[in-house]
C-alpha cells in the first residue's frame, strides 16, 4: 500500500476501550469538520467488529451534528439482533457528550436465491482515463495544494469534473472509476469500510451540478443529512468499480442523490442513496 491508503487502513483500525465500546481518530488535516465518510466507515468498522458471522448488506445512516476533527470519536454499538440467517446493530459515534451520527447496519449469510440486475452503462476504461491530479494540474496555481496530493482513493472522472465551469447548468448526472491507490488485505469488511468512505466524497456533487453554484459559494450551504447503502455482492475495493451517479430532485432545500457500483466485469455490486441539504445562506441582520 502507499503512504496515502496506509494511512487510511490506519484510520480504519479503530481502538475498543470497553465492551461494545470503540474510539476513532480523525487525520491530521485543516478541515472545519470531521468527513462524513470517516465517520460511516469508522461506524461500520466498530459494527463489524461486533459481529461473528456474516457480510454487510446494508447500511442507513444519519449525519446529526458536524463532527470535531481535533477531538476523538466514541463508537457505541448496540448488540440488536444475532440471528441464524441475520445480524443487526446500531452505532451511536459520539464527541463532547453528544451523538453526532447514527447508524443502522444489518449483517447476511451467503445464501442462494433469485439473481437479476440492471446493465452496466457502457463507459471509458479506467486506465484510459487522466488521474484526479493529471485533471487538477491546469488549476495548481489556483487551488488548495492538499488536492494535488497522493490520495487513498483514485478517482478517474468520465466527463467533466463536477465544478467545471460552475456558472453552465448540466444534467445532474456524474460518473467515475475508483479504487483504493494499492493492494489491501484479505478481509471483506475492510473492503466495504473503505467503499463505504469513498462514497461520500462525491455523491452530493451531483445535486449540484444543475445548478449554478459550488461548494466554495459564500451564499450556499450544503451538507449530508443521511446515507444509505445495499451491498449485493463481494466485491474488492482496490479494483476499479464504476460510481454512476444522479440526482433525480432537489426540494425543499434538500437534495436526492442516488447510485450504483458496478465492478469492471459489470457486476452491480453496491447501491446508494443519499439526502442533502441544499439551502442558501439567510442574510444576516444588521445591528
Amino acid at each position: 500500500m502507499g503512504d496515502a491508503l496506509d494511512s487510511l487502513v490506519m484510520l480504519l483500525d479503530i481502538e475498543p476501550i470497553e465492551v461494545n465500546i470503540f474510539r476513532g481518530v480523525s487525520p491530521n488535516e485543516p478541515r472545519q469538520r470531521v468527513f462524513g465518510g470517516q465517520v460511516a466507515a469508522q461506524s461500520l468498522m466498530a459494527a463489524g467488529r461486533t459481529v461473528d458471522q456474516g457480510r454487510v448488506h446494508s447500511l442507513h445512516a444519519y449525519f446529526l451534528r458536524p463532527g470535531d476533527p481535533n477531538a476523538p470519536i466514541l463508537y457505541e454499538v448496540d448488540r440488536i439482533r444475532d440471528g441464524r440467517s441475520f445480524t443487526t446493530r446500531r452505532v451511536v459515534a459520539i464527541q463532547h457528550g453528544r451523538a453526532i451520527f447514527n447508524l443502522s447496519t444489518s449483517f447476511h449469510i451467503e445464501e442462494e436465491g433469485l439473481e437479476h440486475q440492471m446493465p452496466m452503462p457502457e463507459v471509458p476504461r479506467p486506465e484510459n482515463l487522466k488521474t484526479f491530479q493529471e485533471r487538477l494540474a491546469p488549476w495548481a496555481d489556483q487551488i488548495d495544494e492538499t488536492l494535488l496530493r497522493a490520495r487513498s482513493i483514485d478517482m478517474r472522472f468520465i466527463g467533466e469534473l463536477p465544478w467545471d465551469e460552475p456558472a453552465r447548468s448540466r444534467p445532474p448526472r456524474q460518473q467515475l472509476w475508483i479504487k483504493a491507490d494499492g493492494e489491501l488485505p484479505e478481509d471483506p469488511l475492510l473492503h466495504a469500510c473503505i467503499v463505504t468512505y469513498a462514497s461520500d466524497m462525491t455523491l452530493f456533487d451531483s445535486i449540484l451540478m444543475p445548478h449554478s453554484i459550488r461548494w466554495d459559494d459564500p451564499r450556499f450551504m450544503g451538507a449530508s443529512l443521511d446515507h444509505c447503502m445495499w451491498f449485493h455482492r463481494p466485491f474488492r475495493a482496490d479494483g476499479w468499480l464504476l460510481y454512476d451517479q444522479e440526482s433525480p430532485v432537489a426540494y425543499g432545500a434538500r437534495g436526492l442523490a442516488r447510485a450504483s457500483l458496478f465492478t469492471e466485469r459489470g457486476d452491480l455490486a453496491v447501491s446508494l442513496a443519499q439526502e442533502g441539504l441544499v439551502r442558501y445562506r439567510r442574510a444576516s441582520k444588521a445591528g
